[in-house]
């Protein structure tokens, strides 16, 4: 059985939910990412802001990226998985939801991304296929 934490990449950064979107865009490009998690005052995850949240969801819209913050984007409860829950549950959330990337939780704190990336990387060609195929739909 694998875990979610072995195959995660650890110490995703967030962005905090009071946080210009205009910060989450240069870290998403300093990180070369496309989506940062968002993280309260409390250090509990928020949401997911995505580069195209940025453009569609707020610049085309007309808001100000210097002084609209991340959290404004965050939408309903993050999907996210456990450290320490079985890959397939991972892979079935990612699948169900349309996602191409889950949080992964410790504690109630963000410990982890679980990307399309890092499941080519550790799963087999055929899990791998089968993911991207369904997530892509």
């Amino acid at each position: 059985m694998t875990l979610t934490r072995e195959i995660m990449t650890p110490n995703a950064q967030c962005i905090g939910e009071n946080d210009a979107l205009s910060i989450a865009a240069e870290r998403m490009s300093e990180l070369n990412v496309g989506s940062l998690p968002i993280c309260g005052e409390d250090g509990r995850l928020k949401g997911m802001l995505t580069d195209r949240d940025i453009v569609v969801k707020a610049v085309a819209i007309g808001l100000d990226p210097e002084t609209t913050n991340a959290g404004r984007l965050a939408e309903d409860k993050p999907v996210t998985i456990d450290a320490d829950a079985d890959i397939a549950q991972a892979l079935a959330l990612m699948e169900e939801h349309q996602i191409r990337r889950i949080p992964v939780i410790r504690d109630h704190r963000l410990a982890g991304i679980i990307s399309q990336a890092d499941i080519a990387r550790h799963l087999e060609p055929e899990t791998t296929g089968r993911t991207v195929e369904v997530i892509s739909r």
